[in-house]
């Protein structure tokens, strides 16, 4: 039995309507459960969803105060008035602003743009910035992914003369700031219809509101920012990001071929996970360490080597950011295992003079993923007295209520149930630390420290072939709100199991369905290869890929998780060296079993650890789940009583035998009709003196010869006679079988043949009949 190391949540399709959109469009089977598991259950649905393009993107001016922002920047060109469009740090604010920068220039604007340093000014709308803005004589604002908390700041702007347009897309308070315009999806008077555009969204709707039509060549830079933002890919989200995806595979911007060239990626090939894990990570790292300029530098410039050299420096910064976020992760890390031995508790708060405020973020996750728990990592400044950071969480914690819980020694924080900033005093560190762990035993239950995993396709093996895997890309963009699937095989076998990479911490299987198979990938679950057994059955649940190589393409399962319900046989059988087998005993749940007296003193030092016998069992205080057999029973039903008092997991069949009876066998009828006679003939016989010479003569064993004689002792055939053997007076007739020591011979034979030497798969089903029958009766 193998436990998986997360909760699974199986969705499981309703199969009339995937075969009705199967037929009705004439796709794979798997195709049409990804629409039914995602709520698309017609054909019609499913032909819309698939085919979706420009015609469905919405009229700009359905958005509340659109026209009032288009009317003030057209007056802004008209008259030759200074603008500034201040944007954001991240990937998002980035193509925010660069989309917002590209249509002004367009139209023969006077503008330049501005954003704010994450270390110096912080998120948003900053004072100092405006002042700036208003020296160097700016008078309309367009602020683009952020804004619209910006209260005091655009108060500020208008005291010294300038108006600001707000466009952005965040969560709106109960009061929003005097602008000028307001341009925001969900802006509670208007009824725009779709309200989960990134920042760089709404600005592109702007600019399509300018441009008096849809901007096709900006469609690349809102399939970056969208994707890199998290929003959920829905509705116009989705259109927008599969318009992009097209045009970043052939368009002559130079700064995605230089992005494709330092992240090692052939610009035809992009998809939505490149801009994820590849360009958005990128973009974002300069905004992590210092000032984002030269990321809107590198999408607006028109030079190839300079587009080259912006996205150098980007790639560096990144390597550099992966350096720092390693170094505090290991730090963080380190410092929890040490301060919480046990285990982690509820909550993790981990604080550090020096870490880097612009990276805490991205720690947090990772002790998320590590130890699923909510996460706070700050950075200490004793200089100011502050402790700066960020936050992660899991479900079952709403952060941003927890947090709310702490509005005392918190003045300030904000965030979403997931995620969350923040700054405290640093005495209130500790405090913070208890407060939340405190809440979180209430809110939080033993099952909700244990990871999610959510699965919507159960498929089997038939169902996989290179079309298919290919044809998923109809489906394309996944992402927020439309993730990729995740597939769920359901007993198959394995066929083939190794582990693979230098440190053999990776394993590599082949997965057998009926006449079915395909190969498995696990990286980081090598060890799993020293529990699984030869055809044991498991269920399974990754990604389906295609592996080429050669020029031969083959499905492929990228494994995220495993577990079987089945019990296991480990054949530890032959292995002498108790070092080479007991490290692969779970450390937990053991019990070392031995049913002879010698058997424990052989192994009592080896092992250093109990060692029960069949007597012994009934001092267990808790269940065994793992049953290590050290040596033979003397029956098969001392075996079966054993598996009645345990209901084992995994059986680890070792079956010492310091003297075994296999190979010696029974001496014949014959032998022992010979051994008679001789006797009889001889009238006595001197064993103990000469049965050397006489084993050696019949080719017999000295073991064989005296095993035939305590036979005949047994059954009152012969007798001692001051030293010598003699027929005895009366011997009736009796079958060799009635002597107790033939009888028990003929038991360990038969009993080695059946578990010492029997092979893997019959060892396997004798076990199997046995536990079988404890599991109905327990069952029953």
């Amino acid at each position: 039995m193998i436990e998986s190391k997360k909760r699974w949540r199986l969705t499981t399709p309703d199969m009339e309507r995937v075969q009705a959109i199967q037929t009705e469009l004439s796709i794979s089977s798997v195709l049409a459960k990804i629409l039914v598991t995602r709520g698309i259950t017609t054909a019609e649905e499913a032909r819309d969803f698939m085919n979706m393009d420009a015609h469905g993107i919405h009229n700009p001016y359905l958005m509340k105060d659109m026209d009032i922002a288009v009317g003030r920047i057209r007056q802004a060109i008209e008259e030759q008035q200074k603008i500034l469009v201040y944007g954001d740090y991240d990937a998002d604010g980035v193509t925010s602003t660069t989309v917002m920068m590209t249509v002004l220039e367009d139209l023969g604007a006077d503008v330049s743009f501005k954003i704010p340093n994450r270390f110096k000014h912080g998120y948003g709308p900053n004072k100092e910035l405006f002042q700036e803005a208003h020296d160097e004589g700016v008078n309309l604002i367009i602020t683009v992914d952020n804004g619209i908390s910006g209260i005091d700041e655009v108060a500020f702007a208008n005291s010294l003369g300038m108006e600001v347009i707000i466009s952005d897309h965040h969560d709106i308070g109960e009061t929003m700031p005097n602008a000028s315009a307001i341009v925001h999806p969900r802006h509670p008077e208007g009824d725009y219809p779709f309200g989960e555009l990134a920042g760089v969204g709404v600005a592109f709707k702007i600019a399509q509101a300018l441009y008096e039509e849809v901007p096709d060549h900006l469609v690349e830079l809102v399939a970056i920012g969208t994707i890199a933002d998290l929003v959920p890919l829905h509705d116009e989200n989705r259109i927008l990001v599969k318009m992009g995806l097209e045009a970043l595979r052939d368009t002559p911007r130079p700064a995605i071929d230089a992005l494709s060239e330092v992240s090692g990626v052939k610009q035809r090939e992009i998809t939505e996970e490149t801009i994820g894990f590849m360009f958005g990570p990128r973009i974002n790292a300069i905004g992590r360490l210092q000032d984002a300029d030269p990321a809107v530098q590198l999408f607006m410039t028109d030079d190839a080597a300079e587009a080259r050299s912006l996205a150098g420096g980007l790639d560096v910064l990144n390597k550099e950011r992966q350096a720092i976020v390693k170094q505090i992760s290991d730090e963080a890390t380190a410092q929890v295992d040490a301060r919480y031995p046990d285990g982690p508790p509820h909550v993790i708060v981990m604080a550090q003079e020096g870490w880097n405020p612009g990276v805490v973020g991205i720690v947090a996750s990772k002790l998320v993923e590590k130890y699923y728990r909510p996460t706070i990592v700050l950075s200490l400044n004793p200089e100011t007295g502050k402790a700066k950071g960020s936050a992660r969480s899991i479900e079952g914690f709403h952060l941003y209520n927890e947090l709310a819980a702490n509005r005392d020694i918190l003045p300030h924080f904000g965030g979403h149930p997931m995620a969350a900033g923040m700054t405290l005093d640093l005495g209130h560190v500790d405090a913070l630390r208890d407060r939340l762990n405190k809440q979180a035993e209430t809110s939080l239950t033993e099952e909700d420290l244990i990871p999610v995993v959510e699965i919507d396709i159960p498929v089997r093996l038939e169902e996989i072939d290179i079309e298919t895997i290919e044809s998923m890309r109809y489906l394309a963009p996944f992402g927020m709100g439309f993730a990729k699937p995740k597939f769920f095989l359901d007993e198959v076998k394995v066929a083939s199991i190794r582990k693979i990479g230098a440190a053999q911490n990776h394993l590599k299987m082949e997965l057998a369905q009926n006449a079915a198979t395909i190969d498995a990938v696990g990286f980081g679950i090598g060890p799993l290869g020293d529990e699984l057994t030869p055809d044991v059955k498991i269920d399974v649940i990754g990604d389906l890929q295609i592996n080429e190589w050669n020029g031969r393409k083959k499905p492929q399962l990228m494994i995220e998780d495993i577990r079987t319900d089945e019990w296991q046989l480990f054949d530890i059988r032959g292995i002498r060296q108790v070092s080479r087998w007991s490290k692969l005993i779970p450390e937990k749940e053991q019990v070392f079993l031995a049913f002879k007296p010698e058997t424990v003193a052989v192994f009592q030092t080896l092992l250093q650890q109990p060692i029960y016998t069949p007597e012994t069992l009934q001092e267990l205080d808790e269940p065994k789940f793992h049953l290590v057999l050290l040596d033979l029973p003397d029956t098969e039903e001392q075996l079966a009583e054993v598996l009645t008092h345990i209901n084992p997991k995994r059986i680890y069949a070792h079956f010492y035998a310091k003297e075994s009876q296999y190979f010696e066998q029974i001496p014949t009828r014959e032998q022992f009709a010979w051994l008679f006679a001789f006797i009889k003939k001889r009238g006595s016989f001197d064993f103990k003196k000469h049965s050397d010479e006489l084993a050696k003569h019949k080719g017999w064993t000295r073991e064989a010869l005296f095993f035939m004689l305590q036979v005949f002792f047994e059954l009152g055939f012969v007798t001692l006679n001051n030293g010598l053997t003699e027929i005895a007076a009366a011997t009736g007739k009796r079958d060799l079988s009635e002597a107790p020591i033939y009888k028990k011979r003929q038991q360990q034979i038969a009993l080695e043949q059946k578990l010492l030497y029997a092979s893997y798969k019959d060892l396997k089903e004798w076990f199997d009949a046995k536990v079988s029958a404890k599991e109905e009766e327990l069952w029953i």
